[in-house]
């Protein structure tokens, strides 16, 4: 069978009778099992979507199948699916079924996409290699000895190895974006506030977003035009209208006005494979007719901090209702509550879900709270309000997805700081709460070659304009 990479060849062929659901279905359950050593997935639901296949089909035949009639996908271990499991990539929920179907869910499902089964992640979306799952790390299918970045690994890898034709994860300092670049896929972060994160289990629940993962613009453009929206479930969700974001990628593009992140180009922390990669691009947008300037940002030092003292004290707050009484875990060598307490999380989370939730209640504790928190806080501000400087002379913030290509697995996992400088282009957009995407940028020089990733960026509501400049630089540099 074909090895479909866009949702366009696939409703062509169901359109012409050379493929059906079930056909299509079956084809990523062989691929599933025939990869299984990438670990992209942690559940598989196939007797339940060869099911929905069939149902899809004589929908398709009597013409009311929805927008999504055909399309594959996979969920990131975060979101909730009734009657289904919910790991959060933890032991600590190893026993949980979800009790409701998250709103993004909840309208994929509407328009008729098949739901395959759920993705390996990061503990908790806590990670940027999604080695940090209880379920062992996800494996890059470009070399299965690289990760695929976190923390929706699995989200990604599955993309990038043909294993479903979409994903969806979640993004809260990078995490869709990071793994779209190690993987060769496409991965968008929107707006915070443009997709309800009712069914999202909660890291940081400021910086949460979520975001789908595909081979092409069109096909992430799609995704967000039927997740997008108001929701009565989430009072963070932005009531906006949705824009027709799936048309939008296919509008005439017009001469922008383009900043690149001069420390994209000349750090020595940026790979030069990565360096050189950024510039042929940049050369080519001045020769379409952009103009192209760099730009310093006079708070990036500040970023990492601001990043992780802000989203810690959230986790910290956030995962105190993992505690052994209510649901999931519960040691069994407790001997009154305290212990109970203390047994089930040290028991049940691992060691970097453990590791942010003390610094987490650190930075919260009393004694540092104005030292630590709201200092953060009030740096966020001020990023933000750069931001608006920024965008106030520019349309579009070009840099690098990444400082590296796909490191070896258990490179950085006992030096959890060069970890989180990975983090280091990415965590703005969640910091600001601004939308960007990860688009392929070619291959380092490895062998076998590794994928490289470049982001955009544009402020807040305009993924219009994100999407439209993504797909003129996908289709550019495919020629």
């Amino acid at each position: 069978m074909t090895d479909y990479r866009s949702f366009a060849a696939v409703q062509t062929d169901l359109k012409t009778g050379v493929v059906t659901c079930r056909q299509l279905v079956d084809h990523y359950l062989n691929r599933i099992a025939a990869q299984a050593h990438l670990n992209a997935f942690t559940d598989v639901y196939a007797d339940e979507c060869r099911t929905q296949a069939v149902l899809i089909d004589q929908k398709l035949a009597n013409g009311t199948a929805g927008r999504l009639a055909g399309m594959v996908i996979g969920i990131k271990d975060v979101l909730s699916y009734k009657e289904h499991g919910l790991r959060a990539g933890s032991h600590i929920l190893d026993t949980f079924t979800a009790q409701f179907t998250g709103t993004a869910v909840e309208r994929l499902l509407a328009e008729d996409a098949i739901i395959i089964g759920r993705q390996n992640c990061d503990e908790f979306a806590m990670g940027s290699s999604n080695e940090n799952s209880a379920f062992g790390p996800a494996r890059n299918a470009a070399n299965p000895d690289r990760v695929p970045g976190g923390s929706s690994g699995g989200s990604a890898v599955a993309v990038q190895a043909g294993l479903c034709l979409a994903s969806i994860g979640s993004d809260t300092g990078g995490s869709v974006r990071q793994p779209a670049a190690f993987c060769g896929v496409v991965g968008l972060k929107p707006t915070y506030g443009r997709i309800s994160r009712w069914g999202l289990v909660a890291y940081a629940s400021s910086f949460d977003c979520i975001g789908p993962i595909a081979n092409t613009v069109d096909d992430v453009a799609l995704l967000l035009e039927i997740m997008a929206g108001p929701d009565e479930f989430d009072s963070t969700v932005s009531t906006q209208p949705v824009g027709a974001y799936s048309q939008a990628v296919h509008a005439p593009g017009k001469p922008l006005k383009i900043a690149y992140l001069r420390e994209g180009i000349d750090s020595d922390g940026v790979e030069p494979a990565i360096r050189d990669a950024t510039r042929q691009t940049l050369d080519q947008l001045r020769a379409a007719g952009h103009q192209v300037e760099p730009v310093d940002i006079s708070l990036l030092k500040y970023l990492l901090p601001t990043y992780y003292i802000l989203t810690t004290a959230e986790a910290s707050s956030n995962l105190s209702r993992f505690d052994g009484v209510r649901y999931g875990y519960r040691s069994p060598d407790s001997t009154d509550l305290i212990s109970m307490y203390k047994r089930s999380r040290t028991d049940g989370f691992g060691a970097e879900v453990r590791r942010r939730i003390l610094l987490g209640t650190f930075v919260l504790s009393a004694s540092y709270y104005d030292a630590y928190y709201t200092k953060a806080q009030r740096v966020r501000r001020l990023m933000q309000q750069e931001m608006e400087r920024l965008f106030s002379q520019y349309d579009v913030l070009l840099s690098p997805t990444t400082p590296t290509t796909a490191y070896r697995l258990g490179e950085k996992m006992d030096d959890p700081l060069q970890m989180y400088l990975g983090d280091i282009f990415t965590v703005l957009a969640n910091v600001v709460g601004y939308p960007a995407v990860s688009v392929p940028n070619g291959h380092d020089g490895s062998e076998p070659p590794l994928p490289i990733g470049l982001q955009l960026m544009t402020p807040p509501f305009s993924e219009e304009r994100l999407l439209t400049v993504a797909q003129s630089l996908q289709q550019a540099l495919h020629e």
